[in-house]
């Protein structure tokens, strides 16, 4: 008989609850305990819903208030210094790590964060060095497995693998220089010993240990540490499903087979072509294999017909009891439920797939395969050949005069027309910037009024015009304050934008949008991805209007703001259908036509943000050519069409840059800013290894903590940038837009970042 599994469920809500509980306690309007029942109720109704779809192994243990690594740290006593001697609760502890605390006499800057593999979560980052004292503070797998056992519901404990965890961690500033902290292996296992070991004597049956780095390249080093490590851990554990997604194991198959675990979970979503050389490593075991079938990464509903076809091969090769239908990785990358869905049309709801309807799909998928004769399994059967075949017929469809458009791209469409040398006279001379030019990342504190009136606009309860004129207003806000503190390359601030994606999406050809698909970012920063239906155009100019009404109210420069190619493709929700290439550079020609009318409106500079393009990087390195082939290509595509007086940005950040950093170089913007400052400004390394010719802005504090960074903390910041950057292309920025912040510390944070840079012009003329 096959089993489903479910590798994991959103810990949002579906009506984002713990977003909401997470923030009123940071408010102090709610107490931890408060926090702590919203929690038990969203865990209560997930393994209740999961069950009630006809789940086998329903995951516990994956549940988190800010980010499941960081859950890892807190519970094995991975405290950085800083945050030790705080006198805080461990709760605020926890948040004091993921997002910084400037109150009550502590003053800590957040963890570093970074891209859950090639995904738009992000998880805070570890840090290791010799004297790290791990222990098992709290048991965190044991108290929500008895937790779902109390309500009677049996699950399959979540828990990250030791030597990820490990892998995805960093040497703290303490550590000894060469350290590793796959070195700390030994000192780990103990604790993950006494972990699953807790979990055995509690009743688990099985546990499923994530490994994810498994099906990296450099995951093909560690086979000694990974056969040392399972050896220790799988007599004192439940039953082992090693667990790993997002793209295929390749070799490390061979050495990953022979480990002493009872299954082996495999991405056949991401990777469907590894299902081959994975049945035949595995089948002269006792392994049983799970199998990835329903996407823990997209929307659209599973065609059942073509994943029966790959289980019956599976089972073909193994038997029936040595096969689980299971969604390809965790399903937290996924909204909750479609039951919300209101708006929708009727053809279009038929066409996705979300969370709760994911878990049915594995169940129904398991259902088959081992030959059920319930007629509601038969129903479903039917049921999805008719509706794969309705979206099928609807995908045949295509803009003939996009596709012809996209056709007729030539190379000398993605270069500019002089090189930078040449772009910069001109540029300095129409931009009169002073040395060391102060700007944002675009965004500026999106606040409950403006929140607020797009409800009212929304739902009807103000005109358009009334909403246009607010608006106006508080570009105009946002305009003096700028020019107020000094601020030499202004933007307009983004009021009239509810998301840097799904604005855009809204104003494109193309695409679908939801009421309540939210999925985690990060911590309690939420979005709710757009979804790319069909081909992709521009019907009329999105941002020239506002861009040009804030030109119009400032004699200094105003910078456009716009959301890049592959950005707005990763951070969607893409087509299945066709090359994810081919939606990319429909993007890019709908942009280019954009920043070519910001231009002829009179806006003298323009950022087109990829903070993205290196999350959409395919994980394994052989793959790599072709994807930044066609990102870079998408980049220059859209922003090439312009004169040399334009002055063309981009932006990145919460990724490692420096295995791309000669893609970067070849985007060839005018202005690079890029995120630094969370992470100990080690991307300045890069520069030194790679060199830049253009100009860059390193980010100079953290925006995605409340904290406000002193004017001497900047400086030093700026010290350490001149030491490897000349001066004469250094502009000042934060590390990101300001969206999510609140006026107070907003304004604190730039004024010492303007007075920064007038020191800085002082000490370095």
């Amino acid at each position: 008989m096959v089993a489903s599994a479910v590798l994991g469920f959103p810990r949002i809500g579906a009506n984002r609850e713990i977003k909401k509980a997470v923030e009123a306690y940071w408010a102090g309007k709610i107490s931890a305990d408060d926090l702590t029942k919203t929690a038990s109720e969203i865990k209560k109704v997930s393994w209740e819903s999961v069950k009630a779809a006809g789940v086998d192994y329903i995951p516990s243990g994956e549940f988190s208030f800010y980010d499941h690594v960081l859950d890892h740290s807190a519970s094995f006593n991975v405290i950085p210094k800083r945050y030790q001697g705080t006198n805080l609760s461990a709760l605020d502890v926890y948040f004091a790590m993921g997002r910084g605390r400037q109150a009550d006499g502590v003053d800590v800057p957040a963890s570093e964060m970074k891209k859950w593999f090639n995904s738009n979560y992000h998880f805070v980052v570890p840090e290791f060095d010799d004297e790290t004292d791990f222990k098992l503070v709290a048991n965190k797998a044991l108290a929500e497995y008895k937790e779902a056992k109390a309500l009677g519901i049996e699950t399959r404990p979540v828990v990250l693998g030791p030597i990820s965890y490990l892998i995805l961690g960093k040497p703290s500033k303490e550590a000894k220089a060469g350290f590793e902290p796959i070195s700390l292996l030994p000192k780990l296992l103990p604790v993950y010993k006494k972990l699953l070991s807790e979990l055995k004597e509690a009743g688990a049956q099985w546990v499923q240990i994530d490994e994810p780095i498994l099906v990296l390249d450099s995951a093909a080093s560690l086979e000694k540490q990974y056969a040392s490590a399972y050896a220790e851990l799988s007599p004192v554990s439940p039953k082992i499903v090693l667990t790993t997604y997002f793209s295929r194991l390749d070799s490390n198959v061979e050495f990953v087979a022979k480990l002493p675990v009872a299954g082996l979970h495999i991405d056949l979503d991401s990777a469907p072509e590894q299902l081959q050389s994975v049945i035949t490593a595995v089948k002269p075991t006792s392994l049983i294999l799970s199998l990835g079938l329903v996407s823990g990464r997209n929307i659209w509903k599973n065609d059942f017909a073509a994943s029966i076809k790959i289980g019956e091969n599976a089972i073909a090769a193994l038997t029936a009891d040595r096969v689980i239908a299971a969604t390809s990785s965790s399903l937290l990358h996924t909204p909750v439920t479609l039951a919300g869905e209101k708006k929708l049309t009727a053809e279009q709801k038929d066409w996705f797939s979300f969370a709760l309807e994911k878990a049915s799909e594995v169940a129904t998928i398991a259902a088959v395969l081992s030959g059920s004769q319930d007629a509601k399994v038969a129903q479903a059967l039917e049921a999805n050949r008719v509706s794969i075949a309705k979206r099928r017929e609807f995908e045949s469809s295509s803009d003939d005069a996009v596709r012809k458009r996209v056709s007729a791209i030539t190379p000398g469409m993605l270069d500019r027309k002089s090189p930078f040398a040449v772009r910069q006279k001109i540029q300095a001379e129409k931009l009169k910037l002073p040395k060391f030019p102060t700007t944002t990342i675009g965004s500026f504190p999106q606040t409950k009024e403006i929140r607020l009136a797009r409800a009212k606009l929304g739902k009807g309860e103000i005109t358009e015009q009334e909403y246009e004129e607010f608006i106006k207003k508080e570009i105009d806000s946002v305009v003096a304050f700028q020019e107020k503190i000094g601020l030499d390359l202004l933007v307009h601030g983004e009021p009239e934008r509810n998301d840097m994606v799904q604005y855009f999406g809204e104003h494109f050809s193309g695409f679908v949008f939801t009421q309540n698909a939210w999925v985690q970012s990060y911590g309690s920063r939420y979005v709710r991805p757009p979804i790319i239906v069909s081909d992709v155009s521009r019907p009329h100019p999105i941002t020239v209007k506002w861009s040009s009404y804030a030109q119009s109210v400032s004699k200094a420069p105003m910078k456009g703001m716009l959301t890049g190619p592959v950005t707005i493709l990763n951070w969607s929700f893409p087509r299945a259908d066709v090359t994810r290439e081919l939606q990319s550079k429909q993007l890019a020609l709908a942009l280019r036509d954009e920043v070519i009318d910001l231009e002829k409106a009179g806006i003298s500079a323009i950022q087109v943000d990829e903070p993205a393009i290196r999350e959409g990087l395919p994980l394994r390195r052989s793959d790599w050519d072709n994807y930044l082939k066609w990102a870079v290509d998408s980049f220059k595509l859209s922003t090439a069409g312009v004169t040399d007086a334009l002055q063309t940005h981009s932006h990145f950040c919460y990724s490692d840059f420096d295995d791309i950093f000669p893609s970067i170089q070849r985007l060839d913007a005018d202005v690079i800013s890029i995120e630094a400052s969370k992470a100990d400004m080690k991307l300045l390394k890069t520069f030194k290894q790679f060199g830049y010719s253009n100009q860059i802005g390193p980010g100079v504090y953290d925006i995605h903590s409340p904290r406000v960074p002193g004017q001497e903390e900047i400086q030093e910041r700026l010290k350490a940038m001149l030491g490897t950057l000349p001066d004469s292309l250094l502009f000042i920025n934060p590390d990101c837009g300001l969206k999510t912040r609140g006026w107070k510390e907003t304004e604190a944070s730039l004024l010492n970042l303007v007075n920064a840079a007038k020191w800085a012009r002082q000490a370095y003329p």
